[in-house]
């Protein structure tokens, strides 16, 4: 391992022993895509509660977690996958956002390529144009590019076997690049993660999951 990687798979043993500094640095590293997969699922105005109750859950089962940064993402994506279905269920259906992709179907994106849409994938306004893909092919391109799983924990993360997520993925880049061509506001400024934002509401800051974890390692 190289790199943030290997800064992450630090963080995460130090954060089992107890580190609180190390778990921040879990939470700073992971949290802003791992918010962007929950906002294609449940949409905006949710996204942050549900992600603060997934990240509640992880700071309680840390202790049973074992692996490297690659697993952890992975495992942190089906802990939020679980409380968004949940919260899901709970309210009825999954939020509509955005206007129906299939009016776009079959007709000519300006670009016959993915690429310039996985230069978009990590904006505000490009992951509301992926919440338009069906819900399979938008939590395999979020899985795949935004959280950076491999096919392999992608899969374990849905359920589904690697093949049919490489081609939910491939798929759905292919749908969100005919989205970004019929949309101008995605022209320009679409590379980069954007801002982590400030929890609002009962959304759980970093300090306050690490006081939690703190607290749910004195009840084991």
């Amino acid at each position: 391992m190289l790199g943030d990687d290997a800064e992450l798979t630090a963080a995460v043993l130090a954060a089992q022993d107890g580190d609180e500094t190390a778990f921040r640095t879990v939470y700073r590293t992971v949290q802003p895509r791992l918010l962007g997969y929950v906002r294609t699922l449940v949409g905006d105005p949710d996204a942050e509660d549900v992600a603060s109750e997934a990240w509640l859950q992880i700071a309680r089962d840390l202790d049973r977690f074992t692996g490297d940064a690659d697993r952890f993402r992975g495992w942190a994506a089906r802990i939020a996958r679980n409380r968004a279905l949940d919260h899901i269920r709970m309210r009825g259906r999954r939020p509509a956002i955005g206007g129906d992709e299939t009016e776009l179907t079959g007709k000519p994106a300006e670009s016959d390529t993915a690429g310039e849409a996985m230069e978009a994938l990590a904006t505000d306004h490009t992951l509301s144009l992926i919440a338009r893909l069906p819900q399979d092919q938008a939590e395999a391109v979020v899985l795949r590019v935004v959280v950076g799983l491999d096919a392999k924990t992608a899969a374990e993360t849905l359920g589904k076997r690697p093949g049919a997520v490489r081609t939910a993925a491939h798929r759905g880049l292919k749908r969100l690049a005919e989205l970004l061509g019929q949309d101008p506001e995605s022209a320009g400024g679409l590379d980069g993660m954007p801002p982590q934002r400030e929890p609002r509401g009962r959304a759980v800051t970093s300090a306050s999951v690490t006081h939690m974890r703190a607290r749910t390692q004195k009840d084991l």
